[in-house]
């Protein structure tokens, strides 16, 4: 479990800035304890423990890059067709026999380059003529061929430590032999819903009760991050009962994350059952939508409690808690670079805040690429984030978007990854 300290969120200010945020959990946050190891199969999505040093080059062997010819560059003719004589043929998984002065070797994609042999010709650019083929003029040497290491040297880090995997470094570990990777262990972490009016999905539903979104989509983005999650369900808004929860939830994760409750309106228990068990600096983040978020520590867990709207959830998971959980998780930061798109939208913001605008992207006349605002702006809009391809970061400093500004574009494969 993590031991946080009480006041490692600490902040005297009344609207926390993202970027001071993010530098406090890098600076007051610990990782947890605890490696592993897994299989390949299990390992996208985890957090290497250690670095991979690569045992071996790759490729581990010179080889062709192509279906053609290997030949010596030496042999070419210089400024018309070289006619040389096909000794052979090999195959990738095949061994090539040595190259002697004057032949052409037939070779596949793949296959060794037979010693002696430099340069690949393309099939497509020869003319095979009997047991011999003629190569065109202007070649250069080394031409599609592959060095033995040019993609990784042997004894070099390829994976650090810190790193989240993905599917693409399982690839290249397992390119390297590897069949097994040592991670940190999953942050655990403890995820409920607060609040009378919302009720499980397929239960019966009063006239004024919500279905509970929120719980679902908060645990499919902590699986998408590589956390180990224990659904608590739906808390009722009762202060005995959420301190309870909270509490009980503590002792044994390292996260605990709700949702709800965390405004100041008579029914918003969350604030308090946490700092009566805990300690709490509530967060008003600089952000919208979702700028209630409450941070603290109880029994040494982290607590996160964001608003109960689902897009403001969504929002402030992926900036306030993705930050959060990855460092709990040895993660090493891993900036977000929003891309600059152009805006074919008006907005107006108030100057001092982050705003995050859903939009959809679409090939301009131009041949560039727009960003289309969603037409409805409401933090319970939840098919504002299903018909939209990611987030329009609007910074601190600006107060208004006109069609045609470049704005920068957070796509929801980059958040949530």
């Amino acid at each position: 479990m993590a031991q946080l300290t009480d006041d490692c969120f600490a902040f005297s200010g009344p609207l926390l800035p993202l970027e001071e945020m993010e530098r406090l959990i890098q600076e007051r946050v610990s990782q947890i304890a605890g490696t592993e190891t897994v299989a390949l199969h299990g390992a996208a999505g985890r957090v290497l423990a250690a670095d991979i040093v690569a045992p071996l080059d790759l490729p581990p062997f010179d080889n062709s890059a192509v279906d053609g010819y290997a030949v010596r560059h030496g042999d070419l003719a210089s400024g018309t067709e070289t006619r040389l004589v096909v000794s052979g043929r090999v195959m990738a998984g095949h061994q090539a026999r040595g190259l002697a002065p004057g032949e052409a070797v037939r070779i596949f994609t793949g296959a060794p380059m037979p010693e002696g042999a430099d340069t690949v010709f393309m099939q497509e650019d020869c003319r095979a003529e009997g047991n011999a083929v003629i190569l065109p003029t202007g070649l250069k040497l080394g031409a599609n061929r592959r060095l033995a290491g040019e993609d990784v040297k042997a004894g070099s880090v390829v994976l650090p430590a810190g790193r989240l995997l993905s599917v693409a470094d399982v690839g290249l570990a397992a390119a390297l032999g590897l069949t097994a990777i040592q991670v940190r262990r999953r942050v655990r972490v403890a995820l409920f819903s607060t609040g009378d009016e919302i009720v499980e999905p397929g239960a019966a539903r009063p006239p004024s009760a919500l279905y509970d979104a929120n719980r679902f989509l908060l645990a499919g983005l902590l699986a998408r991050l590589g956390a180990q999650v224990t659904d608590l369900g739906i808390v009722a808004d009762d202060p005995a009962a959420l301190k309870a929860a909270i509490g009980k939830a503590a002792k044994s994760h390292d996260l605990v994350l709700t949702s709800g409750g965390v405004s100041t309106g008579e029914a918003d228990h969350v604030r308090a059952a946490v700092e009566d068990i805990g300690s709490l600096v509530f967060w008003r983040v600089a952000i919208k939508p979702g700028r209630p978020v409450a941070m603290g520590v109880v029994g040494g867990a982290a607590f996160v409690g964001l608003p109960g709207n689902p897009v403001a959830a969504f929002v402030t998971f992926v900036r306030v808690v993705r930050p959060l959980l990855l460092r709990l998780g040895g993660a090493s930061p891993r900036p977000l670079v929003p891309l600059p798109v152009r805006a074919a939208f008006s907005y107006r913001k108030k100057k001092g805040r982050r705003e995050y605008v859903r939009v959809a992207l679409r090939p301009a006349a131009d041949g560039g690429v727009e960003a289309v605002k969603h037409p409805q702006e409401g933090a319970g809009v939840i098919t504002s984030l299903t018909e939209t391809d990611g987030l329009a970061e609007l910074p601190d400093d600006v107060t208004e978007i006109e069609p045609g500004a470049v704005v920068g574009f957070l796509s929801y494969a980059t958040l949530v990854g």
